[in-house]
Formats: structure tokens, sequence, C-alpha cells
């Protein structure tokens, strides 16, 4: 089992990812792109390097950040809301490069279950739906997903998480303050922030590579249902939906994260109970 591991992206899910691998007895190395993140690393005993992932290759000391390390936490995401145009496949494909010449021999990469459209009839999605992404950032993520796993030198397991939330960050609080929201009557696919990090501890602790799961929590209530109660609790206003237009959406089916990973999600979709 390896001792030390680098995690590219400690941020939301970054940070109490990393501190959960320390009070596992794992070293860690992490990167983040702000400078005044630095010393607060440092004091929760993670070691930090200030490196961005860039379409010309990684800017920052790459070499040193992955140094000594077995496995990669990949966790950037593509930033492509904010940025359109830009490139993230090419990213990643710099990246790997710097990857093959040093101690990595495995990695996770945190991509989403955008990579599946959103259709009527809301289909199931399960291990064995091949990607349909119509958005930009879907086929960006598809592109890198098969980038990795067609890498000879790396074993890889493809991590794709459906919406990510916790007491504090939830889609709720967004959606709350707008009109007109389209798919009232699509399924919720949604995953807690804990159960994320489980499911990664688990990946590493029985060594299971070259793998991809779609990860969800398995109920699926409707959107509008959903949040209204999510509103209510939070003390939101009861957002405001569309419902001339169909509504399109999918379910995901997370069998194989508990048949092949024997991992037992949690939290459920209520922002402060844990499940029985």
């Amino acid at each position: 089992m390896s001792k030390q591991i680098s995690i590219l992206g400690t941020g939301w899910l970054g940070l109490p990812l990393a501190k959960a691998l320390l009070a596992e007895k794992y070293g860690i190395k992490s990167s983040t792109t702000s400078k005044n993140k630095l010393d607060n690393l440092k004091n929760e005993g993670i070691n930090p390097y200030l490196i961005e992932v860039t379409e010309d290759g990684p800017a920052g000391a790459i070499e040193s950040f992955l140094e000594g390390s077995e496995i990669l936490i990949i966790n950037i995401p593509p930033g492509l809301r904010r940025n359109p145009e830009s490139d993230f496949v090419g990213k990643i494909k710099h990246l790997i490069p710097s990857l093959e010449k040093s101690t990595i021999q495995k990695t996770i990469f945190i991509s989403s279950t955008s990579v599946f459209a959103d259709l009527e009839g809301f289909p199931l999605i399960t291990s064995e739906t091949y990607p349909n992404a119509i958005s930009n950032a879907g086929k960006q993520l598809i592109q890198t997903e098969q980038i990795l796993l067609s890498n000879q030198k790396l074993k890889t397991t493809i991590l794709r998480f459906a919406g990510l939330f916790d007491a504090r960050r939830h889609p709720a609080s967004m959606l709350s303050k707008r009109k007109n929201i389209k798919n009232p009557q699509a399924p919720v696919n949604l995953i807690h922030r804990e159960d994320c990090i489980g499911i990664i501890k688990r990946i590493i602790a029985i060594d299971h590579w070259n793998d991809t799961f779609n990860a969800s929590y398995p109920e699926h209530p409707a959107k509008a249902e959903y949040y209204g109660t999510i509103c209510k609790q939070m003390g939101l206003t009861i957002p405001d939906y569309d419902y001339k237009t169909p509504s399109k959406g999918k379910i995901i089916n997370s069998d194989n994260v508990s048949k092949i990973l024997e991992y037992t999600f949690k939290r459920n979709l209520n922002l402060f109970d844990k499940n029985p």
C-alpha cells in the first residue's frame, strides 16, 4: 500500500479528502493555484505545492509534487462554464508525460455523471451505458477519461460523481434564486461529499484499478419536489419551475459501487440526517 498520495486540486472536495487520508496515515502532497492557501495546507499537515495545469503543460514544481507518490488523485474541474473555450483535454494530455516520468503508477480521475445526456423518459444509466454527452464539458470529460484509461503505463479508475452537496453547499441555494427552472419532473442525482471521500478511500484500500464507477445516492426524487422540501428546510424561497416544457433527465444507477467496492452510502439526501 502506498504511503504517500498526491492530490491535484485541494478545494471543497480535495481538502477534506486530504485530511481523511492523513487520518489513515498516508503522507499527502497537494496542489493549489492560490499562494494564500499554502500556509493553511501546511498547518493541516499537508505538503502543498503551487501548481496550475495549463494547456501548455503544468506550471510549477510538478516533479517534486509527484515524486515519491504511487497514487495521484486528479481532482480539478474543467472550468468550462467560466471559460467555454478552455481545452481541458489538452491540459490533461500535457500532464500525462509528467506522470509517466514520475513514481505515479495509479490514478483516480474525478469525473462527472454529466458525461451522460439528459433525455425525455429519464433513461437508467448503468455501468454498461456508453457516455453520450451533448454539452462541451461532458464531451471533454469523456475524451479525458478515454485518454487516461488507454494509457498503458498508468492504472486508472474513473469516478463519475453526481451532483455534490453537503449541509453548507447545496444546489438548492442557487435554485431558489432562479425563475422558470427547466426539468421539474426530472430525477435528482446527488451524492454527499462524505460519501465521495468514502468511495475514494475504499478504492485505495482495496487497490481497485482500471475500472469506472457512476456514483449517486440510490434514491431519485423528482427535482421540484425535492428542492421544494430542501428550500423549506433552509428557509429559502421555493424555486419557480417551467412545467410547460417536457422534462429531461436520467437516473444514475450506482449498484457497482455497492457490489464491487462493497461500499455502503453513509449520507442520504436529507441535509442533516445520517442513514439508518
